[in-house]
């Protein structure tokens, strides 16, 4: 069994677009597309856990019932999607964006991936937060360098995490970590798990990463976000040619990439993964 993970935020929440932002109306339009979120689960028989920005949840608490209703599961994306390794965030901000978001919630998330995977040694402190308010896993580390993210030498099976160190197992740890897909292709090692290289990379890659898992025993966990899921509702704005590139390379091909993915292997949320596991 894999695991399926989607990243729920707006428009004007993914890194490489807010530095292009400056005064504009932040009106939510890709949480529109959230019945066609779970519409696509329910017809792919997946469940998923739905990490949440909490401005979100703030402006349309109701999507909190709809997601659980159908067997979701809600997950912590923090507040306002800004990078752990900031250097206007710290560990103060953090524990008060998770206690907003526990009282949105009600207590019922257990999970934490951060924006842009931004987990790294010089924001280690988050794990001891999330220990502290009884989180049980983390989802951040993409166990390969990349411009943007990543950390190279990571297990990329599931670990226990430590605050002392991000990248092997702790036998004393509390919260468990659930790297991203990783593959080699073309003789290096890369990210495969969803986002950008989901949408560029050939659909074969990733089945064959995902097979390499599964003899392993590993579960592949991978991630989409709303907006990719629902082009319709994701503006295009202006960008340099390599931001806008990142950003809508094949955006509309998405959903279908992933549905051929659902149809050959199983996923399920991180908390039903828990349960059986």
């Amino acid at each position: 069994m894999n695991i399926l993970g989607i990243d729920f935020e707006e428009w004007f929440h993914p890194q490489l677009i807010q530095k292009y932002l400056t005064n504009e109306d932040k009106e939510l339009k890709v949480t529109n597309g959230l019945d066609s979120i779970l519409d696509w689960l329910r017809k792919n028989e997946t469940y998923a856990t739905f990490f949440i920005v909490g401005e979100i949840l703030e402006k349309k608490p109701d999507i909190l019932d709809k997601i659980n209703s159908q067997g979701h599961e809600i997950g912590f994306h923090t507040m306002f999607h800004n990078r752990l390794d900031d250097e206007n965030y710290n560990e103060e901000k953090f524990r008060d964006e998770i206690k907003k978001f526990n009282e949105l919630t009600n207590n019922c998330s257990k999970g934490f991936r951060a924006p842009t995977f931004s987990l790294n040694e010089n924001c280690s402190w988050v794990i001891d937060v999330l220990e502290e308010f009884g989180y049980v896993y983390d989802s951040s580390i993409m166990p390969v360098k990349t411009k943007m993210y990543g950390m190279n030498n990571a297990e990329k099976k599931p670990y226990f995490i430590s605050s002392n160190n991000l990248k092997e197992n702790n036998s004393n740890g509390i919260i468990k970590e659930f790297p991203l897909l990783v593959t080699k292709f073309m003789g290096k090692k890369i990210p495969a798990a969803g986002g950008f290289y989901l949408r560029t990379l050939p659909t074969k890659i990733i089945k064959n990463a995902i097979k390499d898992y599964e003899k392993e025993n590993i579960p592949a966990t991978l991630y989409i976000h709303s907006w990719e899921l629902t082009p319709q509702y994701m503006p295009r704005i202006s960008m340099s040619k390599m931001d806008y590139f990142i950003t809508y390379h094949n955006l509309e091909k998405s959903m279908n990439k992933m549905s051929k993915i659902l149809k050959e292997f199983k996923f399920t949320s991180f908390e039903k993964y828990l349960k059986n596991n």
